[in-house]
């Protein structure tokens, strides 16, 4: 699978609705990024929350200092800590809100371009560090 946004997420963004924006108003408590190994979790259209993704290894991590600038969303670069658990070969960016997780939207999959994945968990830390150009663009 490559690189993808997930389209419920998308089509929020085009329909302005709530729970879609990735710059913390409307209750957002931040952008977060989940380790996912594969072989537990696939990607599916279809999943449209945090509560849909199985596999996830480690503890999510808040994207900070994120920007929007001209289509591109980044922020920066996420440091896992003391990391044990199946082998990670992809990130799920998800926006959290203050309620439950079935609420918590997808955003983006992403398994090509980051510098640190695939990984196998040792127990140390582990770092992911986003392209330069960015996370990911609309």
């Amino acid at each position: 699978m490559a690189n993808s946004l997930y389209p419920i997420w998308k089509k929020a963004v085009l329909d302005g609705t709530a729970n879609s924006d990735l710059d913390d108003a409307e209750g957002a408590t931040g952008v977060f990024a989940a380790l996912i190994d594969t072989g537990t979790y696939t990607y599916s259209d279809a999943h449209q929350f945090y509560s849909s993704l199985s596999g996830v290894v480690g503890t999510d991590q808040e994207i900070t200092t994120k920007t929007t600038t001209g289509g591109i969303f980044d922020g920066d670069d996420v440091t896992y800590t003391a990391v044990t658990g199946a082998t990670v070969e992809a990130i799920v960016l998800y926006r959290k809100n203050a309620g439950a997780n079935t609420t918590w939207q997808l955003v983006a999959y992403i398994d090509t371009g980051v510098t640190g994945l695939p990984v196998t968990p040792n127990g140390g830390n582990i770092s992911i560090a986003w392209n330069a150009s960015g996370i990911f663009e609309v």
